[in-house]
């Protein structure tokens, strides 16, 4: 059996959590162990929020998260690993992102998935604008010091 290819999306429309499961999931055929996801949602920040708006560039945001996708793969016995991303406007309770791994077994689908999630926090090439409930439109938004400080156990 030849390789798994992980598979990277980024898009504007909104995915469909169980769909991707089931996707991924079904293309296995029993083979897998454990699927592990995470979904990143848009938070409303107390009421203060009513959009986050994702940018990125075409084309080098997916290539750079394939190349962490790949180091994934090749770091832990992956079955197969799906990433979603959004850009565009996102509104409170919507999904951002979805990270999808399977394996034979649930340690390496847990690390793989956090793995990926602590790079998409920290150093994908995304950049995230507050749209305000007054509004107007707030800063752009760093990773805290507490993603980078998860992030930096990978290295």
């Amino acid at each position: 059996m030849s390789a798994p290819v992980p598979s990277i999306a980024i898009q504007a429309e909104p995915f469909d959590t169980a769909a991707e499961i089931a996707s991924v999931s079904a293309a296995l055929g029993g083979r897998a162990g454990a699927v592990v996801t995470f979904t990143g949602l848009c938070r409303d920040e107390g009421g203060r929020l009513t959009a986050l708006e994702l940018e990125h560039y075409p084309g080098m945001a997916e290539a750079e998260i394939r190349r962490v996708a790949d180091e994934a793969m090749a770091r832990w016995p992956l079955q197969a690993l799906r990433v979603i991303h959004r850009h565009g406007l996102v509104r409170p309770g919507d999904g951002i992102v979805l990270v999808v791994t399977a394996a034979s077994h649930r340690v390496a689908a847990f690390a793989a998935a956090d793995f990926l999630m602590d790079y998409l926090k920290t150093r994908a090439p995304f950049w995230k604008r507050e749209h305000l409930a007054d509004g107007t439109t707030g800063g752009w938004v760093e990773a805290t010091a507490q993603d980078d400080a998860a992030a930096g156990r990978w290295r």
